[in-house]
């Protein structure tokens, strides 16, 4: 029901909440859902991060399920949440068009939402981590919210075009006059499955219920391409997220367009090297931690550097967020 915590898909420990976002454009029906796992209340006190509250935003075509990350944060005394974006996972609902915003503050809304159903502040800290997508989101929203927020972790996210910024110059004024006139319209398929499969081969990938996260991903389309490019551009002109910053990358990148077994040891979505650039835009203090054999989801990794990721968000939020 919504409003009310009940019994999630991941299983004990997780709880989810369906959060009423109003109507579309359509006046249909619009939600997100929140995820909550929460820590071990005999011992949450004893914990660095007791008094801490960590909002989890996922990437495009994606919902949340890393069961193992929320039992990390947890393990450090913080309350975890994940925000499953309207029109996505277990927000989607039938005859939406899944993934589709005319622009990134549309998620406003949700996070709004999502704060408000985490409670009042009384005395806790609330820190954003998000992941490809959902880690553009929470930066421009946190630049829009200044003080909102303690801190910011971003798992590879997309802070630029693939194509590297003179080609996202060059291509936006075409981009933008064809979402004006045609934002639902179809665009090539540009995802061929090779990350999927990477994750697959190792093991970190669990079976989505149907259509929540399809193996090329999502259809894209003009709108949605337009907002994602006014992010990019905002984040070139440089951001302020006005609180601690650690950007997580893989150490490598692979071109995704034939498959090859570096993929699942590398970023086969994103060029590293324009995101780590790129995230020196976002704010005055920003941590760039580079993890080697990383996949695109540091967190979907082999179990190496998965573990070596998993100490690192530790060790830098301790270390930023030390008990008061």
């Amino acid at each position: 029901m919504r409003g009310e915590w009940t019994p999630d898909i991941l299983g004990a420990g997780f709880t989810q909440r369906t959060l009423d976002l109003g109507v579309d454009e359509d006046a249909d029906p619009l939600v997100a859902t929140l995820v909550r796992h929460l820590p071990n209340r005999v011992t949450a006190w004893m914990r660095p991060l007791r008094d801490v509250d960590v909002l989890y935003v996922h990437g495009w075509s994606d919902y949340f399920f890393q069961r193992d990350l929320a039992a990390a944060v947890t393990g450090l005394g913080a309350r975890f949440y994940a925000l499953d974006l309207h029109r996505y996972g277990r927000s989607l609902r039938p005859g939406q068009v899944p993934g589709y915003a005319d622009s990134l503050d549309e998620y406003d809304a949700d996070i709004a939402a999502a704060i408000a159903a985490i409670g009042p502040p009384r005395g806790r800290r609330l820190v954003l981590l998000g992941h490809s997508t959902g880690g553009l989101t929470l930066t421009l929203w946190a630049a829009r919210h200044p003080g909102a927020a303690a801190a910011i972790v971003l798992n590879s996210p997309w802070l630029e075009l693939q194509l590297g910024p003179f080609a996202r110059q060059a291509i936006a004024p075409l981009v933008a006059a064809r979402a004006r006139f045609q934002p639902h319209g179809s665009q090539p398929v540009v995802d061929l499955g090779f990350y999927t499969r990477a994750q697959h081969e190792l093991g970190t990938l669990p079976d989505a219920p149907a259509g929540w996260r399809p193996a090329r991903g999502f259809g894209t389309h003009p709108g949605w391409f337009s907002a994602v490019m006014a992010g990019h551009s905002a984040i070139a002109a440089g951001v302020d997220v006005g609180c601690p910053a650690l950007v997580m990358l893989s150490a490598r990148s692979t071109s995704p367009l034939r498959w090859a077994d570096t993929m699942t040891s590398t970023d086969s979505v994103l060029v590293v090297e324009d995101i780590a650039r790129a995230a020196l835009r976002i704010g005055s203090l920003v941590t760039v931690a580079r993890i080697d054999g990383a996949i695109h989801d540091v967190f979907l990794s082999a179990p190496a550097p998965r573990a070596r990721a998993t100490a690192v968000l530790g060790d830098w939020l301790r270390g930023t967020l030390a008990p008061r």
